[in-house]
């Protein structure tokens, strides 16, 4: 009874407020995450950069054209719906890296609480709990954003690098002690915030982190 009440509700829901594709907005079929036509414009080949420490980080697009779009639908026009499509295009690029995605956590970077507020969600944070749905693994908020700082895009480089300084702190260290863990974020620009966010993670003692985002501009 309960799985047949689910079906009702997902097809009510569907009904009402049919599933699109985040890429050209028409609608999909609810267990597609894009459109045919969108799907064939994916990279085959995702992006790897590496930030500083030597970590890895993998996206599915490059930050330009339609996918740059997305992203700032996503994180400035209240598209919070498109973070299931994103993530599923994140695992993607990651398996098609070769990366070994038996994660013991996958976490993402925070926001201040402020940020969260005036904005209603942190993307990041989305795309980490929709990630770990999918690949079956567990969620947890690692780090706190304890410390308002600037607006990372309207920097340059290297203010960028002094901006993220001293402003994450980690929740529960012996948490991360040896584990594998999944960092992730919305776009890769410099790597500042995700380096800074690695070093904690790793001073925490984890054994492994890999680092992923939707887009990154390299």
């Amino acid at each position: 009874m309960k799985y047949k009440l689910k079906g009702l509700y997902e097809f009510a829901l569907n009904s009402f407020f049919p599933v699109r594709c985040p890429y050209c907005d028409i609608v999909i079929d609810p267990q597609r995450y894009a459109c045919d036509e969108c799907s064939k414009n994916f990279p085959e080949i995702p992006i790897t950069t590496y930030i500083e420490g030597g970590y890895r980080c993998i996206a599915p697009f490059l930050y330009k054209d339609n996918f740059a779009e997305v992203v700032k639908r996503f994180k400035f026009h209240n598209r919070a719906q498109y973070a299931k499509a994103l993530a599923f295009a994140i695992i993607t690029a990651l398996g098609s890296a070769g990366t070994d995605l038996d994660f013991d956590y996958i976490t993402c970077v925070p926001m201040h609480k402020e940020q969260k507020l005036n904005r209603g969600y942190n993307q990041s944070e989305l795309l980490a709990k929709e990630c770990a749905d999918l690949m079956r693994t567990k969620y947890i908020h690692s780090l706190e954003k304890y410390k308002k700082n600037q607006v990372q895009h309207t920097l340059s480089g290297a203010e960028r690098r002094k901006n993220v300084k001293g402003v994450y702190r980690p929740i529960n260290k012996e948490m991360l002690k040896g584990k594998r863990v999944l960092l992730i974020d919305d776009i890769i620009t410099t790597g500042s915030t995700l380096a800074e966010c690695t070093k904690i993670l790793s001073k925490c003692g984890c054994s492994d982190i890999c680092c992923a985002a939707v887009c990154s501009a390299d």
